[in-house]
């Protein structure tokens, strides 16, 4: 069986290895980052454009964490010039398409086999599915106290149509043992030192055989971008982000869970502290459980915070909102501290795991400071928070959003 490093062309000394291939750029208008994050992030952060990308806000090069600009946003589908970039470990290869292999095995594989990039479009039924890519520490800089890891703020996520297989249909080809618990999923992405642990991931059984879990290769009906996982990467709607590989190049069906760092001690929640459904049985313990689905939420896109608008002059709140794939059932808004709620007019459903926009009409008749609140809701009855669920990785922030504005 093929080993991940044997496909890869130049590896550590692609794009993020060598300086001279970065692009800075700079926005024409400041950048202007909510007042909750950190200093270091207020004094550090800039618009930096990495290759094929447009400027993000870079949190950081090696490895590179560069968060969406909210304004991206107020469109259902994020551009993928415009997608955030996620990496955990600093050697990131470019691939060579042609040369790819996605090695399929694992000790519950009756029949392990090996894929190329035109046996994966040709061989399997393709498939597209909306959903949106959220990394589990979105809005972690806005927790209250801080707490560590990369200090992201809203823009840490996305939202695509993917085109790919299902998974399901090729475990169906490898023949997988009815003993299997997990499937585990590898990246050509590797650590800079040997003693660094290597990003391996695994998803239950179950899940793996859900048929909206996907291999994609495309991604708003073009090739996967380098930064977001090209050739082909793993798509887990509805799940977080750490289950999304990227540069796929490994499925393996095990027959005990995966015990690695990546599992056993990373992107875990305290048990019981958070509503949800889908849960990760063969990693839980008493103490804490790995995170799973996304939970309800939801951001105003427009007006921007700081924003200042004519008294008299027309106002449409913007928004999306967006879930686990239960489905966005309502998003009120406030203007009086949450008070009072008034529903939004929720706009096109564009499938169960997407954005669903949203907007609200004001009224602009009254000078002053004015702030505004979103909440979701789901069709399972779960809503945004009032109080931070703390937690010590940072994770599911999903407080009521609040953008004020002045009417001037």
């Amino acid at each position: 069986m093929a080993t991940r490093r044997s496909f890869l062309i130049g590896v550590g000394s692609a794009a993020l290895t060598a300086p001279a291939l970065l692009r800075e750029a700079r926005a024409a208008e400041a950048l202007t980052l909510d007042p909750q994050l950190p200093p270091g992030v207020q004094t550090e952060a800039v618009l930096e454009a990495l290759p094929g990308k447009a400027p993000l806000i870079k949190l950081s090069y090696r490895p590179p964490n560069y968060e969406t600009p909210l304004h991206y946003f107020n469109e259902v589908f994020t551009p993928n010039e415009a997608f955030f970039v996620r990496y955990h470990l600093s050697d990131i290869p470019e691939v060579d398409p042609d040369a790819w292999r996605l090695a399929v095995g694992g000790e519950g594989a009756t029949t392990p086999f090996e894929l190329t990039l035109d046996a994966l479009r040709r061989d399997f039924t393709p498939v597209e599915i909306a959903a949106v890519c959220q990394c589990s520490g979105n809005r972690r800089g806005l927790f209250d106290p801080h707490v560590a890891g990369v200090e992201w703020g809203y823009g840490a996520m996305g939202n695509a149509r993917w085109k790919g297989v299902r998974l399901k249909d090729i475990l169906d080809r490898a023949g997988i043992a009815k003993e299997t618990v997990e499937i585990a999923l590898e990246g050509a992405d590797g650590p800079p030192l040997d003693t660094t642990p290597d990003f391996v991931k695994s998803i239950p059984i179950w899940k793996a055989l859900d048929p909206d879990t996907l291999v994609a290769y495309e991604m708003n009906g073009r090739p996967l971008p380098h930064f977001n996982g090209a050739p082909a990467r793993i798509v887990v709607p509805g799940w977080t982000a750490t289950y999304w590989m990227k540069h796929v190049t490994g499925i393996s069906a095990r027959s005990t869970p995966e015990d690695n760092f990546w599992m056993k001690g990373a992107y875990r929640i305290p048990t019981g502290k958070f509503p949800i459904v889908q849960r990760f049985l063969s990693q839980e313990t008493a103490a804490n459980t790995p995170i799973t689905e996304m939970v309800v939420n939801s951001i105003i896109t427009t007006p921007a915070a700081g924003d200042t608008i004519g008294m008299g002059s027309p106002l449409v709140v913007k928004g999306v909102a967006w879930d686990a794939g239960y489905g966005i059932v309502a998003v009120e808004v406030s203007t009086d501290e949450g008070q009072t709620w008034t529903r939004a007019t929720l706009g096109p459903d564009t499938g169960r795991y997407s954005f669903r926009p949203w907007t609200f009409p004001i009224k602009t008749d009254r000078k002053g400071p004015l702030t505004l609140m979103a909440k979701a809701t789901n069709a399972i009855g779960q809503t945004q928070t009032s109080t931070l669920i703390q937690n010590p990785a940072g994770y599911h922030h999903n407080l009521m959003h609040r953008v004020s504005v002045t009417i001037a």
